[in-house]
């Protein structure tokens, strides 16, 4: 049994190094992450989510309401990019719900909005580190493949818990550290995030995590398709008068 552990033991670590070695480094430059999406990077993203079946599956696990849209009423896409989630939302959620797409990269927000043909979401050029928005504006955010684009995610996460209303919910799709993960890393010169940190960060930032999800049985036997949770936006601590 000792030598069994052992040998699954080397084997995950072999696994890490060939990741490490696959992986694309995060970089700290907003211009860089830009103009590769700007680029033809981002005008190949719509067809690569569909062939990776990414947006498919996405929409899946939103008609099947483990993550319900229909009760949102003021819901944010961060990095939007080619509007892979927001076309969704669109046909998902509340008619009268309010939708705001946000992206750093201004092309992919015009590719989003032609590709929809929707009028109804704000498209809004803006830094998730930054957003332009009140503490408390939406009751959702949606942020799919986004988180990992910085070097740290806290700065990201914190300002995701401002703009979030007490007991709100946000669903995040992660790129985990896994072999997977890596060759996604060197495709969208993203890095890849740790299960157990991200989660740890994801509580500091107070967004403590309520549900993991997988996309099927068979990403979830084999750790495919990466990290995707719904966390809550702890409510507001309840002071006590004296």
């Amino acid at each position: 049994m000792l030598n069994t552990d052992n040998r699954r033991s080397n084997k995950s670590k072999r696994k890490k190094r060939l990741g490490k070695l696959v992986e694309r480094k995060a970089t700290s430059s907003k211009k860089r992450v830009m103009k590769h999406y700007d680029g033809p990077a981002g005008a190949f993203l719509s067809m690569a989510s569909k062939v990776s079946l990414h947006e498919p599956l996405v929409g899946q696990l939103l008609k099947s309401k483990k993550f319900d849209v229909a009760r949102f009423q003021n819901i944010l896409d961060i990095g939007a990019g080619a509007g892979q989630i927001l076309g969704h939302l669109i046909k998902l959620g509340q008619p009268d719900a309010r939708l705001v797409g946000i992206d750093l990269s201004p092309e992919m927000l015009r590719r989003a909005r032609s590709r929809l043909k929707s009028d109804r979401p704000a498209y809004i050029t803006a830094d998730m580190t930054k957003l332009p928005f009140a503490d408390g504006s939406f009751d959702c955010i949606t942020c799919g493949w986004v988180i990992e684009h910085l070097p740290d995610p806290a700065p990201g996460l914190n300002e995701f818990e401002r703009v979030l209303q007490p007991g709100g919910s946000i669903l995040m799709l992660v790129t985990e550290d896994n072999l997977a993960g890596s060759f996604t890393s060197r495709t969208w010169h993203c890095r890849t995030i740790n299960r157990g940190e991200f989660e740890e960060a994801c509580d500091e930032a107070g967004l403590g995590w309520k549900e993991e999800f997988w996309f099927t049985p068979i990403h979830k036997f084999f750790k495919f398709g990466g990290i995707i949770v719904e966390a809550i936006k702890k409510p507001e601590p309840v002071s006590s008068g004296k």
